[in-house]
C-alpha cells in the first residue's frame, strides 16, 4: 500500500524540480551510529541532475558528507490548515502541504577554484530576477573563508513528491483549497513575524 495516497503523489520530475528552485532551502539528513544529523541550508539544482551545497567545516555532519555516503534531503513548500468553512461541499478539517523527499549519494569536491565559483553562481540563482547584489571573484570576505567551507554534489538516487492539495475533492473545493494556500501563508508569515520580533 502506497502512503500518502496516490492522489497526493505527484511523480513528476519537473514538478518536483520547480519546488527545489522555487524553495531551495533543504533539509539534509545523515545517519551516524543509528543517530541522525540534521542540518538547514539551500542547495542548488544543476543542469546535470545534481545538487550543489556548501557546509561549514565545523558542522558535525560535514564529516559525514563523504564519497558515497548515502544521504536524504527534504525540500518543503508552501503549507497549511484547510477549515472546512473554505470548502463548497461538506467536509472534514485538514493540513495541505507540499513535499519532495530525495534519496542520494554525496561527492566531495576539493577544488577551492570549483568551491569559489559555485558560491558566486549561488548567490547569483538566490539574486534572481533582479541580482541586486553580485558577489566577486575577488571579494576579499568570501576569500577569506573558502578554508572553512566544504562544497559538496549530490547525486539523486530516488524522488518522492507529496503534494496534499485537496486533490480528492470536488473541483471548487479544490480551487478553494488552492486559494487558501496562498492567502494563509501570506498571512501567517505576517502574523508570526509580528509576534516574534515584536517591539513590546
Amino acid at each position: 500500500m502506497s502512503y500518502p495516497p496516490k492522489y497526493h503523489q505527484d511523480n513528476d520530475i519537473n514538478h518536483m524540480i520547480e519546488v527545489i528552485k522555487t524553495y531551495p532551502l533543504a533539509t539534509l539528513i545523515s545517519v551516524k551510529n543509528n543517530e541522525p544529523l540534521i542540518t538547514h541550508l539551500p542547495l542548488i539544482y544543476n543542469e546535470a541532475g545534481n545538487l550543489i551545497g556548501h557546509i561549514d567545516i565545523y558542522n558535525p555532519q560535514a564529516e559525514l558528507l563523504k564519497d558515497d555516503n548515502d544521504i536524504t534531503i527534504i525540500f518543503s513548500g508552501p503549507q497549511c490548515y484547510i477549515s472546512p468553512s473554505i470548502y463548497a461541499t461538506k467536509q472534514l478539517p485538514t493540513w495541505n502541504y507540499i513535499k519532495v523527499h530525495l534519496k542520494g549519494k554525496v561527492k566531495v569536491i576539493e577544488s577551492k577554484e570549483a568551491l569559489k565559483q559555485s558560491l558566486i553562481t549561488m548567490t547569483e540563482f538566490l539574486e534572481d530576477p533582479d541580482h541586486n547584489y553580485v558577489l566577486e571573484p575577488d571579494n576579499r570576505s568570501m576569500n577569506g573563508y573558502l578554508d572553512y567551507i566544504k562544497m559538496f554534489e549530490i547525486s539523486i538516487d530516488s524522488w518522492e513528491g507529496k503534494f496534499k492539495l485537496s486533490q480528492d475533492k470536488k473541483p471548487q473545493d479544490i480551487e478553494n483549497a488552492r486559494a487558501e494556500l496562498v492567502r494563509a501563508n501570506q498571512a501567517n508569515v505576517k502574523a508570526f513575524l509580528n509576534k516574534v520580533f515584536s517591539s513590546n
